[in-house]
């Protein structure tokens, strides 16, 4: 709520609540590259902040899943890591709340970021580096950058 005023406390809790899916479901689909929508992204980052809790859920899910922030390319836009993302929620159990998936020119709530992370063609972008297919490293004290 501090870096998107205006924001109500229902609307905060929802977003949130998408992040944690959002995490899970790059936990336990570390092969698959899934993407945040911006207003869920704004969720992640929150969850990030509070570290101690943040590392507690990864340490629950077996695996780091670590951000990696990059600066806004058009040409890295994938139009499918959306529908993707959300069908791996679903896959691990969980049922999205469609309001806050939905594209960058349709949010819910204002948000400062202007682009939605994306990896580069044919390969991994800064979100997620080397050969990889997700945010995650195998094992909560995973190797990485952030």
């Amino acid at each position: 709520m501090d870096n998107n005023p205006g924001t109500d406390d229902p609307t905060a809790g929802r977003v949130v609540a998408e992040a944690l899916k959002f995490v899970m479901a790059a936990g336990k689909f570390p092969g698959v590259y899934i993407q945040p929508s911006r207003v869920v992204d704004e969720g992640w980052h929150a969850l990030i902040l509070h570290t101690k809790l943040y590392a507690k859920l990864c340490d629950q899910l077996g695996r780091f899943v670590h951000h990696y922030p990059e600066r806004p390319d058009a040409s890295r836009h994938d139009p499918d890591a959306l529908t993707r993302t959300v069908a791996l929620i679903e896959e691990a159990g969980f049922t999205p709340d469609r309001d806050l998936w939905t594209r960058p020119t349709n949010l819910l709530v204002p948000v400062g970021a202007n682009c939605s992370h994306t990896p580069k063609p044919g390969g991994c972008g800064p979100i997620n580096p080397g050969n990889c297919a997700s945010h995650c490293s195998g094992g909560s004290g995973g190797s990485g950058d952030g």
